[in-house]
């Protein structure tokens, strides 16, 4: 296992393929748009080592049973899918943001180990075997991996194969005997700047004619060919050159991916033309991705909670005048942690040894996802009054400036002084209008596919059959 010193070492020997701005990001460790994740993740190295966050942060390998970073294990039971929402819940909880290198790429890992477990027993094809191997490479080396779901798709009416760039997806070009050339682009993916490594898979079920958008591999981050950009966020230009009134905990890190004929050698290809595992894979995944996330959004809205008590406070106002609204805040958080949880020890085991949260559940918690963290930030935002949801604040080179700072500062002060109120108020912000929105709307698929999800697994013949026989009717 490796240290947060350790972490940000390894990232300063990648090649730097990062750009923003129009410009090279240079030491990703260092520059003001990805620093904040790096020092986020970095976090969560560092707690494999602190006694208290320990069993958080690690797990048992299941390759070799000795101690290992979690995001380098395998989810083998309910246990250890509820250590992995705890894990998130105590990450929003640090830094309001989200983990997105500790997160969707090592659940795509965990789904692919499944998936190639059926793909083997049908075809021989050894794709599992190269899988565990994997997870062997990533544990030996303590890597952080983010996860590349999201095609950039083109014409929506349209599928893969019918696109009038075949870029839109990302594709194999050319098979060779040693591996395999990729083109196209992932859009929109968390977590890379501060990643080792990058899974790629489909983003959706394909057709027969689509086999060359079936591939799941992964690549170094800086391997050749690939371009990432990193996006921008509402509050990018205040983090990144301001002081002390933007928040300095943890950034969202998201990026598109422009791969132009890279290339993936044959041990780290876990799927290449096998079209009709592509929905398996989603069902898989998305089931194991959405009964956690709920634990991310309650960890962020405790974050909001707590901003809006300590905001009131500042301005002179006690809890006790807001008490009725909090809860209702505290209600929304426990309730997508408390279904996460249901659906985590709701699911079964698959024969592969991987432990999958039930689905309906996992889809119902998405929808809940999509819509109570929304009504938090509401929520907040009234008890945090104009300050925080107007934009009508003074940035930090106004509140410092020799001219007129300590005016706007004096003017701020209340029960607290003017530089608390302005940190606080920026806090809530960033959180309710902000970067610090973790894209919990359609972040890790959209609400209405999870919707589609729920009306095909709900039994609704069998609720109408259970009705009749109580009523009676013949």
């Amino acid at each position: 296992m490796k240290n947060g010193a350790q972490y940000r070492k390894t990232l300063r020997q990648l090649r730097p393929n990062l750009f923003k701005w129009g410009k090279p990001l240079g030491d990703v460790t260092k520059n003001l748009a990805t620093k904040l994740h790096v020092d986020a993740i970095a976090a969560c190295y560092d707690a494999a080592f602190d006694p208290e966050q320990a069993s958080l942060f690690t797990a048992e390998s299941h390759l070799t049973g000795k101690r290992a970073h979690r995001w380098n294990t395998l989810m083998r039971s309910p246990e250890d899918v509820l250590a992995n929402a705890r894990m998130k819940r105590a990450q929003f909880q640090r830094t309001g943001a989200c983990h997105g290198a500790t997160c969707a790429g090592w659940t795509m890992l965990n789904a692919l180990w499944a998936v190639t477990w059926e793909v083997d027993q049908a075809r021989g094809s050894g794709y599992h075997a190269r899988l565990e191997r994997y997870f062997r490479y990533l544990e030996e080396n303590g890597l952080a991996t983010a996860g590349a779901l999201t095609d950039a798709k083109g014409n929506r009416s349209l599928g893969a194969a019918a696109q009038p760039s075949i870029d839109s997806y990302l594709h194999v070009k050319e098979v060779r005997e040693d591996g395999i050339v990729v083109r196209g682009v992932k859009a929109q993916i968390c977590g890379v700047a501060a990643a080792h490594e990058i899974v790629c898979v489909p983003g959706g079920g394909l057709k027969e004619d689509e086999g060359a958008f079936a591939v799941a591999f992964a690549i170094p981050r800086d391997v050749e060919g690939l371009t990432v950009v990193e996006t921008r966020r509402p509050s990018d230009t205040r983090d990144e050159e301001q002081g002390w009134d933007a928040p300095k905990a943890g950034g969202v890190s998201q990026a598109f991916l422009l791969f132009d004929d890279v290339f993936v050698p044959n041990e780290r290809i876990f799927l290449q033309g096998e079209h009709e595992y592509a929905a398996l894979f989603i069902s898989i995944f998305t089931a194991l991705y959405r009964a956690p996330i709920g634990a991310c959004v309650a960890g962020q809205g405790d974050v909001m909670i707590g901003a809006a008590i300590e905001l009131a406070q500042a301005a002179g106002l006690s809890q006790k005048t807001f008490q009725e609204r909090l809860t209702r805040m505290a209600i929304n958080n426990e309730t997508t942690f408390g279904m996460g949880i249901g659906a985590i020890f709701n699911g079964k085991a698959h024969p592969s040894g991987l432990w999958i949260p039930d689905p309906l559940l996992s889809h119902v918690n998405k929808v809940l996802v999509a819509t109570l963290p929304y009504e938090n930030k509401r929520i907040a935002q009234e008890i945090g009054g104009g300050i925080v949801e107007t934009g009508c604040f003074p940035s930090y080179k106004d509140l410092t400036s020799p001219l007129y700072g300590k005016a706007l500062l004096d003017s701020l002060a209340a029960a607290s002084d003017g530089e608390t109120r302005a940190r606080l108020a920026r806090l809530l912000e960033w959180l309710t209008v902000g970067g610090g929105i973790p894209g919990c709307l359609n972040g890790g698929g959209s609400p209405d596919g999870a919707r589609v999800v729920v009306r095909v697994l709900e039994p609704w013949k069998k609720f109408a059959e259970k009705a009749r026989q109580i009523a009676g009717v013949k």
